[in-house]
C-alpha cells in the first residue's frame, strides 16, 4: 500500500497520470462539513506547479466551507477569503471512472461558474484529491484539506 498523503503539496510534484491513479483508486469518503484549506493543480510535476499554486493560494482561490445538511459548499475568494459561488454537493458517479464521487455542481447554483463540476475523493483523512471539469472536459486537479488534519 502506498504512503498516505500528509500533505496537498505532495501532488504538485506528481504527474496527471499518478493524480489520475491516485483518484481512480480511493474511495468516495464522506461529504466533508467545515472550512478546507485548497491546493490548484496546475502543471503538475513542474517548478511552474509550485509557482501557480502560491499565486492562486495567496490571490485567488483559498479553499471551500462544505455544509452536507443543507447540500452545499460555498467557496472562499480572495486574500479576504469573501464566500462566493455556491454549488451544490452530493454523492454521485464520476464522468472520470464510473465509480462513486462526491459532487460539487454549480450548474443550478452559479452564473459564472455554471459549466463547471467538481469531484472530490478521499485520499487521506481528511485529505481530499479534487478534478475540475469545464463542462464535460477535465481540466485540472485540486486538493483540499481539513485543518484538523495536520
Amino acid at each position: 500500500m502506498a504512503t498516505p498523503i500528509k500533505d496537498p503539496k505532495e501532488f504538485l510534484a506528481m504527474t496527471v497520470d499518478q493524480l489520475d491513479d491516485l483518484f481512480r483508486n480511493s474511495p468516495a469518503g464522506e461529504i466533508p462539513t467545515g472550512k478546507t484549506d485548497g491546493t490548484a493543480i496546475v502543471a503538475p510535476g513542474t517548478k511552474m506547479s509550485d509557482d501557480i499554486a502560491w499565486f492562486v493560494n495567496h490571490f485567488t482561490w483559498k479553499g471551500k466551507v462544505f455544509d452536507p445538511a443543507k447540500g452545499e459548499l460555498i467557496n472562499r475568494i480572495g486574500p479576504m477569503e469573501h464566500k462566493l459561488i455556491v454549488a451544490k454537493v452530493f454523492k454521485g458517479k464520476s464522468w472520470f471512472d464510473d465509480k462513486e464521487c462526491i459532487v460539487i455542481d454549480y450548474s443550478k447554483t452559479s452564473l459564472i461558474a455554471k459549466w463547471i463540476r467538481d469531484e472530490i475523493r478521499e485520499v487521506s483523512p481528511g485529505i481530499y484529491l479534487g478534478l475540475v471539469y469545464g463542462g464535460k472536459k477535465k481540466l485540472i486537479h485540486f486538493a483540499l484539506k481539513f485543518p484538523a488534519s495536520a
